[in-house]
């Protein structure tokens, strides 16, 4: 049997063998790290037997998958304490997420406290120095049901039973006296786990469903250094100062109140200048790049949705009025623009001459979130996005496909925000057909052509199983904000079902009729989102031509007021947006007022500055930059504003 390690080389051995072993014969260096291995590509268990010739690869920490396993095997210690010292609490899910791991608690009307959380970690490392084997085994699915159900684990059994038909063995881990329903993989042994900490604990639907009980989750995170744990705690207190949720509110950037509504942020004049600056720059280079702008309702029948599929697979996500049962018209607000911008294709017949056809819109979208989904801007239930549908024949796909990514490179680039972002080929899971619409062929297809695509353009992507639209498979551009959470900043999908199925076709040089293909994007996403990444990738000192105060004018004095509001209107009359402190405090007092709010830069006048007809001018970063004339100043500022610099 042959073994193909990731450095190309190849190790040979007489039968089955187990991948701990192999990797020792590798290493004990690299064993004494080793959290789980890849196996033709797949993460398996170190306990996992390997019998057949194969590509084989040792997982460490380092590793998204071994840190994964490393932190997956922390929240089965967690969940172990939790039943050592709280054995009514009922288990539910404890996976591992980008920054840790979690684990949902059913704890009755009583959640865990801050002082819980400290019993729990004490219990945690007692379960840690005794360091358990930790053992994995398998049952028939009528044997699982009745080993959950005498441990009195009511949400363990409805996990089972969903699994039940398929009449696979369910795999379970045992460390000690504690059993957990688990397809793992885990570490081979807990005392690698030097270091851990209970962050915090919320509130969490059983599901994410609203309709099910509402469970406690309490967050950890873990390391196999005390020094690495210490590293995190530091970033994680650099992470609070430039939480967009706090920052936002600070700047007047945004608020949010209660008898409003959850996940429905009021945008304050300086928020809603800057979301205005990108829309209006993301609008002109659309229109540059030869997108034809429509404008569509914010909502529609249900109708609409139906043709769509959108009613059949989208439904709870919407907000509907009416009653589907009883009334004879019932209306819902959009979650997406596509089958409105559709009607403007529609509205003529097309020839392959058309094509290809590009309509964007500056789109009012709204969504039906969960409450606990809610997070200051990158979660909201209404938000504008920077939306996009086009339709073309199949031999210009694949260069359409390269213009649209080709803009959204060029706007993340443009907002510094390129370095931060990773790329997800999301597709489709056919063990979830009900998701889904179409045909496993034309899944096959679609699948096909994107990889092509992205294969030709030379994407480093990850692959997202189960994270593709219902009608299509899609390229999302993942980003993480200052904690670690990933989500969705921007999206090109490929569609061939939809035309279809509005009727969307086009005469071709053929004669024949057909369907087009068609890509869904966005360009920046959604703005609200957009402006909270950039919140917090710039702390609140946004570049200078998104700033929403760019120039904050001090006098020294007040009989200096005349002169700076001279400077004032000069600057406006360039539309430079600036501001008067005309307070009667000290000019030191103002400076640090300014510094505050992070203006980028500052005009100080005096006597001095009368006399000689200049300013003072002092940038946010560079310091004083000494006395030059108002023109001077506004030819430095106009170049800075005009090619978007982002290095102040």
């Amino acid at each position: 049997m042959k073994i193909t390690l990731k450095d190309g080389s190849v190790k040979e051995y007489e039968g089955a063998i187990s991948a701990v072993d192999i990797t020792k014969d590798i290493s004990m260096g690299l064993f004494r790290n080793a959290c789980a291995c890849k196996v033709n590509g797949e993460v398996k268990d170190l306990r996992a037997i390997v019998d057949a010739d194969c590509d084989f690869e040792v997982l460490t920490f380092d590793d998204e998958d071994g840190r994964k396993a490393f932190n997956h095997t922390c929240a089965h210690v967690l969940a172990q304490a939790v039943k050592r010292l709280y054995p009514e609490v009922k288990l539910t899910i404890g996976p591992a997420i980008d920054n840790g791991f979690f684990y949902d608690f059913d704890c009755g009307d009583k959640p865990f406290s801050a002082e819980d959380l400290e019993k729990l970690e004490a219990e945690m490392k007692n379960i840690i120095k005794e360091n358990p084997d930790i053992e994995r085994f398998e049952l028939e699915p009528a044997e699982a049901i009745k080993l959950m159900e005498e441990r009195g684990e009511p949400y363990k059994v409805e996990l089972i039973n969903e699994h039940a038909d398929k009449g696979e063995p369910i795999s379970f881990y045992k460390q000690a006296e504690f059993t957990e329903l688990c397809a793992g993989p885990h570490i081979m042994d807990m005392k690698v786990i030097k270091a851990f900490k209970l962050t915090n604990t919320t509130g969490a639907y059983w599901r994410g469903d609203s309709n099910n009980k509402m469970l406690c989750r309490v967050y950890g995170i873990a390391f196999p250094k005390a020094s690495m744990l210490e590293e995190h705690l530091t970033q994680l207190e650099e992470a609070k100062k430039r939480d967009h949720n706090k920052l936002g509110r600070e700047l007047e950037l945004f608020t949010t109140v209660d008898y409003i509504g959850q996940g429905l942020p009021i945008m304050l004049p300086k928020g809603a200048k800057i979301i205005q600056l990108l829309q209006r720059w993301v609008e002109d280079e659309e229109a540059r790049r030869g997108w034809q702008l429509t404008k569509t309702p914010y909502m529609a029948k249900s109708d609409l949705y139906k043709i769509s599929g959108h009613w059949d697979h989208y439904q709870d996500g919407m907000f509907v009025m009416g009653d589907p049962e009883k009334d004879k018209e019932v209306f819902a607000l959009r979650p997406m623009t596509c089958p409105f911008q559709y009607q403007a294709y529609l509205n003529k017949p097309r020839s392959y001459r058309d094509l290809p056809l590009r309509y964007d819109e500056t789109s009012t979208l709204f969504r039906n979130e969960a409450s606990g989904e809610m997070h200051g801007l990158i979660r909201v239930r209404q938000f504008t996005i920077s939306e996009g549908h086009l339709m073309c024949r199949p031999d210009q796909l694949e260069d359409e496909f390269r213009r649209c990514l080709d803009l959204c490179e060029y706007m993340l680039k443009t907002l510094g925000l390129y370095e931060d972002v990773s790329f997800r080929f999301s597709q489709w899971d056919p063990n979830d057909r009900a998701k889904y619409i179409g045909t496993e062929e034309q899944w096959d297809e679609a699948q096909g052509v994107m990889k092509n695509i992205l294969d030709d353009l030379g994407i480093d992507y990850k692959i997202g199983v189960g994270e593709a639209a219902f009608y299509g498979p899609k390229l999302d551009i993942q980003i993480k904000n200052v904690f670690g959470k990933e989500d969705t900043l921007i999206t090109i999908q490929i569609d061939q079902m939809l035309a279809e199925k509005f009727g969307m076709e086009y005469v071709d040089s053929d004669g024949q009729k057909k369907n087009p293909y068609i890509i869904h994007r966005t360009s920046i996403g959604c703005y609200e989102r957009t402006l909270a990444l950039l919140i917090e990738k710039y702390a609140g000192a946004f570049p200078t031509w998104m700033a929403p105060v760019q120039v904050k004018l001090l006098p020294i004095a007040d009989r200096h007021l005349d002169y700076i509001y001279e400077v004032k209107a000069k600057l406006e009359a360039e539309g430079i947006r600036c501001e008067v402190d005309d307070r009667s405090e000290k000019i030191g007092f103002k400076i640090r007022a300014a510094q505050l709010e992070k203006v980028p830069y500052m005009i100080i006048a005096g006597d001095k500055d009368i006399e000689n007809a200049t300013i003072s001018v002092r940038s946010r970063h560079g310091g004083e930059l000494g006395a030059m004339s108002a023109e001077d100043f506004l030819a430095k500022l106009n170049e800075e504003i005009e090619t978007k610099a982002l290095n102040i």
